[in-house]
């Protein structure tokens, strides 16, 4: 057996059983042991192509966001890993397990310094995971259960295996089973009671929730909490999954503007982070702070992002609210509009028309800012957000959600200019066969960018700032676009086109993909 092929042996063995690749001549005797080797009671690793790297790592953080386990990415020496970083960048950001894989030239070839050679450790180091090197093929297998399970380690990272060759393709590798990722630490019973006494006070308190704390659980303890104390809760701007819907706690996420998370936390006294850190400002602007808790607050933590954040949650709402229940949310549907597309309406096809149990890849930016309320009370769904604000997500990620949820239907909200970032993602979908529905808002600019331009207090635009902003001249045609990779693909102009199109695209099996034409709001 040799090193790569112990190495899928363990993973699969460990439950990574999907692997996203854009392999090089380094990683083919991993791509020859896809087809060699069985892993324990027959389970296989199961490889997706993607044509660049910013899909395969996005995919793999769908794919954990959804299946609560790492992927594997297989990454070709040490620009192919670049290619990769701004989706690993988010997945950081979402605390995604993700086991990344990279080969590396031979160890006796590295010192020729071949074109390709790069320093992948310092590639890695900004990731803030985990990082080893291989040096044998018999240390191949146990460098691959720790990654795994380094991977899962609290509150979940990214995992890299650096695999050199001829590691890779010495013989001697060894299966090594499954190790146990720690646990959550259990947040103590006197932070509980020390948080339970802040909301007592009788001072404004806002909640601040994050991590696991979005799921359900999280949310109802949170709701039991608010009513009985009257303490504001709102969630983290960008959860890594916000479970969502009739049925649920409905609360709302702090604005992405700094004026706007400042308007929600006016009059706060004290702020209770669970399992989110302290809000702070995207960008830096002339004369506005950074720091967006209110002046004068007090600044409290009930989880650290290691710890049992939904536990903790939960102990506090028994302890202070034992016998209050959930507020929880009606089912309501917008009605359907007509007319043309505009960004005011185009949201309410959306509400009107999610279907049950949905994943929706939200990616929209300036075009979705009303997709929360027009969603609320549709039926119960996940929402995957733009954690790391690396644009170029969306549509990766809809890929791997889509695979770890085969039985779901996955919807795309995809911003035009983000969209041509990772847009061959179309192809793996098609290849695939996967169930996403691809909506692209397509305003022609860069509009969050004519936004910020005004926010940051340049100077008035001119013809040449405008163009750097301009996505016309020519038009992007994003059907053709799609169905050049295989995807069926229409244009949508009006409320009644889309709603028309999107229930056709959700009874149908596939993907495909709806060009939305609206203005830009700026």
């Amino acid at each position: 057996m040799n090193g790569a092929q112990s190495l899928i042996r363990t993973l699969v063995d460990s439950g990574v059983e999907v692997c996203f690749s854009n392999p090089g001549t380094s990683e083919m005797h991993f791509v020859a042991a896809l087809d060699s080797v069985d892993a324990s009671g027959g389970r296989e690793m199961r490889g997706v192509l993607c044509l660049f790297e910013g899909v395969v790592t996005g995919a793999a953080d769908g794919y954990a966001r959804i299946a609560g386990k790492p992927a594997a990415t297989l990454l070709h020496l040490g620009p192919g890993l670049g290619n990769g970083l701004a989706n690993l960048h988010n997945a950081r950001r979402a605390h995604t397990p993700i086991v990344n894989i990279v080969g590396d030239h031979a160890t006796y070839h590295k010192k020729y310094d071949a074109p390709l050679e790069s320093d992948i450790p310092a590639l890695t180091g900004w990731l803030q995971g985990w990082t080893r090197e291989s040096d044998s093929a018999a240390d191949v297998g146990a460098d691959a259960a720790a990654a795994v399970a380094a991977s899962m380690d609290p509150p979940g990272r990214v995992a890299t295996l650096v695999l050199p060759a001829d590691i890779s393709w010495g013989d001697g590798g060894t299966v090594v089973g499954p190790i146990p990722p720690r646990k959550p630490h259990a947040v103590s019973p006197a932070a509980v009671t020390s948080i339970a006494e802040v909301l007592r006070s009788g001072e404004q308190v806002a909640l601040l929730i994050g991590g696991p704390a979005c799921g359900e659980a999280g949310l109802r303890a949170a709701s039991r909490i608010a009513s009985a104390t009257g303490a504001k809760p709102f969630l983290e701007t960008f959860p890594a999954r916000l479970t969502r819907g009739a049925g649920l706690p409905n609360f709302e996420r702090l604005g992405y503007l700094a004026e706007q998370a400042s308007y929600q936390l006016a009059g706060t006294k004290h702020l209770v982070l669970v399992g989110a850190k302290t809000p702070v400002s995207f960008f830096a602007y002339p004369g506005k702070p950074s720091d967006l808790a209110p002046e004068g607050a007090q600044v409290h933590t009930l989880a650290e992002l290691d710890h049992d954040i939904v536990g903790a949650l939960e102990a506090l709402a028994d302890e202070i609210a034992p016998d209050v229940e959930p507020v929880l949310h009606e089912a309501a549907r917008p009605t359907l509009p007509n007319g043309p597309l505009t960004p005011q309406n185009w949201v309410d096809v959306i509400g009107a028309l999610l279907p049950e149990n949905a994943i929706i890849s939200d990616e929209a930016n300036t075009s979705g800012l009303l997709l929360p309320t027009a969603t609320a009370g549709a039926p119960r769904h996940d929402v995957l957000t733009l954690t790391g604000g690396a644009i170029g997500q969306g549509l990766p990620v809809a890929t791997g959600a889509a695979i770890a949820a085969p039985d779901r239907p996955v919807i795309a909200l995809q911003a035009d200019g983000s969209a041509l970032y990772t847009i061959s993602a179309l192809w793996t979908q098609a290849r695939e066969n996967l169930n996403v529905t691809t909506v692209v808002l397509n305003n022609r600019a860069y509009a969050i960018l004519r936004m910020e331009l005004q926010r940051v207090g340049a100077e008035p635009n001119g013809p040449k700032a405008n163009e750097l902003l301009d996505l016309a001249r020519p038009d992007i045609d994003f059907v053709k676009i799609a169905e050049g990779m295989g995807v069926p693909a229409t244009k949508a102009t009006t409320a009644e086109e889309l709603a028309e199109q999107f229930q056709a695209a959700i009874r149908e099996p596939g993907p495909h993909l709806i060009d939305a034409a609206i203005p830009s709001l700026l």
